[in-house]
């Protein structure tokens, strides 16, 4: 499976944009759409700049890394609307045992939207509004 224009759409509306490299809540340098390396796996470093064009270029060509954490880490079929939720949520956290052991379960949709909802929402600086804005609408997602 591959990430749809809405699941691109919502990584990019939760990472934003930024062409400079900054550090995000966990003090890493980021840049682009949320990137901490570059395609040949070299770290973002603070001063890099990018162009916008580049931003989504390294957006494309990263996002199949995230495609196959889920493909691999999943044992049941899934909806267009659950990969694009899942690839959203690894593209940010990375990966889950919790979360997808309770999906190969087929736990019920209410129990992941509740797990889903209450985890991986605090930063650096402790809980973060835009990460409960994320996780709920990826919970939605992914239940819809």
């Amino acid at each position: 499976m591959k990430t749809s224009s809405k699941g691109v759409e919502l990584i990019k509306k939760y990472e934003g944009c930024k062409l400079n490299a900054y550090r995000c809540p966990a003090n890493v340098p980021t840049i682009g759409y949320g990137n901490t390396y570059y395609e040949d796996g070299s770290k973002v470093k603070m001063g890099d700049k990018i162009t916008i064009e580049r931003a989504n270029q390294l957006l494309l060509n990263l996002l199949p890394k995230y495609e196959q954490t889920v493909v691999t880490h999943l044992k049941v079929e899934l909806t267009q609307n659950q990969f694009d939720a899942l690839v959203c949520f690894c593209w940010n956290c990375g990966f889950s045992d919790t979360l997808f052991k309770m999906i190969n379960e087929k736990q019920s949709p209410q129990v992941i939207y509740n797990w889903w909802i209450a985890h991986y929402i605090t930063g650096g600086c402790g809980i973060l509004k835009g990460l409960i804005d994320r996780r709920k609408d990826e919970a939605t997602l992914f239940i819809s």
